[in-house]
């Protein structure tokens, strides 16, 4: 196999074996045998579980910024993170879940989360005048796509052309309660 799908098989490997036991609970062996390769192989694409976790981060991330696209945010972002979550639930839950669990990882998770927490920010702006309530609203918002996605995973993707339309309604629930009364 040449070493771009070996490596791509791997890490695809990899995020389910971590997204079944963590960081901490998963072992290089058990990435091994869910690969379908030898610890040796592993080493060969890998310098440890640490430099292979932080691929599989990286591998997540990318591909639901690739199912999201370019950085100007829309309300149809909410559909691509669900599709995004849909092709990958192992890496949606690593990103979300996982790594701000593990001490090693969680700098690089805040960082994650600070992003989308400005971007929210950015956008909710023009829609809430308090500062305060922005932050509020800012981080919560993120929050609740996230576990929104999450949830709908958890329940076995129910309704999937209404899911993005119902996690909206949340989300203007926020935006209404962070306005004025």
């Amino acid at each position: 196999m040449p070493r771009e799908e070996r490596r791509e098989q791997i890490l695809a490997a990899a995020t389910e074996a971590f997204a079944r036991g963590g960081f901490a609970g998963t072992g290089l062996e058990d990435v091994a045998v869910e690969a379908g390769v030898t610890r040796v192989i592993l080493y060969r694409h890998f310098d440890s579980k640490a430099d292979l976790y932080r691929a599989v981060l990286a591998r997540a991330r990318a591909n639901l910024g690739a199912a999201v696209g370019p950085p100007d945010y829309t309300e149809q972002i909410i559909d691509a993170l669900l599709a995004g979550a849909a092709r990958d639930p192992a890496g949606f839950r690593l990103l979300f879940s996982h790594a701000a669990r593990e001490p090693e990882f969680r700098a690089e998770a805040d960082r994650f989360r600070a992003e989308m927490v400005a971007t929210a920010r950015e956008q909710l702006a023009p829609m809430i005048d308090d500062p305060g309530w922005l932050g509020w609203a800012a981080h919560l918002a993120p929050a609740t796509t996230v576990a929104a996605i999450t949830a709908w995973l958890d329940a076995g993707r129910p309704d999937p052309d209404t899911a993005g339309e119902r996690i909206r309604r949340a989300l203007a629930g926020i935006v209404r309660a962070a306005q004025p009364g």
